[in-house]
């Protein structure tokens, strides 16, 4: 994800962008020179790995607090890391993306503990409220990302877009209080890490002076 800012070319591949030659000239040296999704794609990829085991039944509902070591030690932490690092080389885009997931995650922590411990003031009965409020308001910002975002390669827009059917889900599981809506967001998580796994590979392979991965062609080309 480190070259998202100069856009996507035909061959959807990180390697060859339009404005390749200037980016070059413009590379990163010393301690901040890097990629900062190796950092930040793996600790997205272990609270969403966490999540959706939790959504899927692997701990009972009323643990569901269980992936909460992870998605605030790790996620959260190493998203906002990642945000850092992406900023402080140049690359808006980047940065936009892992802010905008760790302040996802972030505030998905704040949401559980918050209704466990009572620290908001929120009754038993405005609780699933509470949770459509929550997920509304990230499904709307995730699908903006998603429709912003239509000129990277495919496999991103894939992430964003399973992000968006597993918040949807979710929300109508809430909505009807239906556990196979969950259990079904839950499974729609773990298929975007699996897709962020991808990613992941791609961004390790390069880093390492492999080849790039295959990642599709954008949607959108400008």
């Amino acid at each position: 994800m480190t070259t998202l800012d100069s856009g996507a070319s035909d061959s959807g591949q990180p390697g060859t962008r339009m404005e390749e030659a200037p980016a070059v000239q413009a590379a990163a040296v010393g301690p901040m020179a890097g990629n900062p999704s190796l950092i930040g794609l793996p600790t997205f990829i272990a609270g969403s790995v966490s999540l959706g085991l939790a959504l899927v039944g692997v701990v009972p509902a009323a643990a569901i607090g269980a992936a909460l070591p992870i998605i605030l030690a790790a996620t959260a932490t190493g998203l906002f890391i990642a945000a850092v690092w992406a900023a402080a080389l140049g690359q808006s885009a980047v940065a936009a993306v892992y802010g905008i997931f760790a302040g996802f995650w972030l505030s998905y922590a704040a949401l559980v503990l918050g209704l466990l411990h009572g620290w908001f003031g929120i009754g038993l009965l405005a609780v699933a409220d509470t949770q459509k409020l929550f997920l509304i308001s990230w499904l709307v910002v995730i699908v903006m990302l998603t429709l912003a975002t239509l000129r990277l390669p495919v496999a991103f827009t894939a992430v964003f877009g399973l992000v968006d059917v597993a918040l949807l889900l979710l929300l109508l599981g809430v909505t009807q209080a239906s556990t196979g809506l969950t259990k079904a967001g839950g499974y729609v998580v773990l298929v975007f890490a699996a897709v962020g796994a991808y990613l992941f590979f791609d961004a390790a392979s390069q880093s390492l002076g492999g080849e790039a991965l295959p990642l599709g062609k954008p949607v959108l080309r400008s």
